[in-house]
């Protein structure tokens, strides 16, 4: 059970959709800011995006948010799901390219401070092709997840343990979007 009382069956509403039920006014906007950041016009494909988020969120230990995106960037992917567990035991030796391998580096120094990200990070994916805003756009996204990550944690919300409830929330927000997931 959530911390606080958020208004709904947080087994309906459970993660972080619970919170922006509960407070539409902090919601509506950072719904638009999901959007932006892993639907929208970016030159990042839809499943890097999602991945960086994955990413950020297990390395988080964000159980919700992990899982979420991880559904969310194994609908996308052609190696599914295997590839986003590789992704995260083992970025090092995962089959994803070296420019992606190089951004979910920046990702991870993100998640563990923003101080950690080093001129040797951003240069490694400029090596690899990485452009400005490909850099900029990674470390948004993974601090825009940590902010996520401890919002559904810091207020202990629900998160279902059976994988085909983020498979069918994968679908859905391939389909119709994140501002429609509430």
């Amino acid at each position: 059970m959530a911390h606080i009382d958020l208004g709904v069956d947080e087994k309906e509403f459970p993660g972080v959709r619970g919170p922006l039920k509960y407070r539409p006014v902090t919601g509506k906007p950072m719904l638009e800011l999901a959007e932006t950041l892993l639907r929208g016009p970016l030159s990042l494909p839809t499943a890097d995006r999602e991945l960086i988020a994955a990413y950020v969120s297990g390395r988080n230990e964000c159980t919700y948010c992990c899982s979420a995106h991880s559904a969310f960037a194994a609908a996308l992917l052609d190696e599914g799901m295997t590839l986003v567990e590789q992704v995260r035991a083992d970025l090092d030796n995962a089959p994803v390219s070296a420019k992606l391998r190089a951004l979910l580096h920046i990702a991870g120094a993100v998640q563990h401070s923003g101080r950690s990200v080093t001129p040797e990070l951003v240069g490694a994916a400029r090596a690899e092709g990485a452009t400005d805003e490909e850099i900029h756009d990674t470390v948004l996204i993974a601090a825009a997840f940590c902010m996520v990550n401890r919002y559904v944690d810091g207020l202990g919300t629900f998160a279902p343990s059976d994988p085909e409830y983020y498979d069918e929330t994968a679908r859905r927000v391939i389909s119709v979007g994140y501002r429609n997931t509430v």
